[in-house]
């Protein structure tokens, strides 16, 4: 896996207005198929000022901000207390993913507090997710014929059968691959490592083995939600009710 460029933490501090409970890598380094020339996705958690959320006023509840960072674009969007726990609740795995990212930029003990919730947040609804990532990323690879499409199909369907049998967040591929992806998934990885652009090898197999392979992991997603242990709804609904409300009112002292 491709380094991180250094600094990220402190061009943070330079790029962003506000107390930030946490911020993670999301994207390609997450799942373990960085190029050399792949953006740096930054992701995560803030707290807006007490009185912009008690007042009359709608502030944005999402952050976002591009810059150059050594020669390497990075992006960072962060949001809002609420809304990061409301979309968890609502079968993100996008924030699903920022939160359990192991590729920590900033940390906080709020970040270490709602970790601990992550067993009462995952649920089978999440596959919902996986499946329409996972084909909507196909179709832009039948559209494009580019191979990042292509190692995102795989990864989210990879991701979501992983989630729905073990209820444990796992995004990179290279990890995955060996139980639940073909084996050629190891060269295509590796093809995708040298150009984040790059179209599907000449030794890739044909595109009818592809579609087969991809709609192949999307059955077996929904046959492991369906038999899944996993709850229907989260029980930690409460729980994060709980937990903003008094990181809100503690903001008053």
């Amino acid at each position: 896996m491709n380094p991180l460029p250094s600094g990220l933490a402190d061009a943070l501090t330079g790029a962003h207005p506000y107390p930030r409970a946490f911020v993670t890598v999301s994207g390609a380094h997450l799942y373990g198929f960085p190029s050399r020339d792949s953006d740096v996705d930054l992701r995560g958690m803030h707290l807006l000022p007490l009185a912009d959320v008690v007042g009359l006023a709608e502030p944005p509840e999402t952050f976002t901000r591009m810059w150059d960072h050594d020669g390497v674009e990075a992006d960072v969007v962060t949001h809002d207390l609420a809304k990061f726990c409301r979309l968890l609740l609502r079968r993100s795995g996008d924030v699903l993913e920022q939160l359990a990212s192991p590729l920590v930029v900033a940390s906080s003990p709020l970040h270490e507090e709602l970790l601990g919730h992550l067993p009462g947040i995952v649920t089978t609804r999440f596959a919902h997710h996986y499946l329409g990532f996972g084909r909507g990323r196909w179709r832009a690879f039948e559209e494009t014929g580019r191979l990042k499409p292509l190692l995102y199909a795989f990864r989210a369907l990879a991701t979501g059968v992983h989630l729905m049998r073990t209820g444990e967040v796992e995004a990179d591929l290279t990890r995955l691959a060996p139980e639940y992806g073909p084996a050629y998934l190891t060269e295509l990885i590796a093809a995708k490592r040298e150009a984040e652009l790059g179209t599907l090898p000449a030794d890739a197999p044909s595109r009818a083995r592809l579609a087969a392979d991809v709609a192949a992991l999307a059955d077996r997603l929904e046959d492991e939600r369906d038999g899944s242990p996993l709850p229907d709804e989260p029980p930690a609904r409460p729980d994060l009710h709980a937990f903003v409300v008094r990181i809100r009112l503690a903001m008053q002292r």
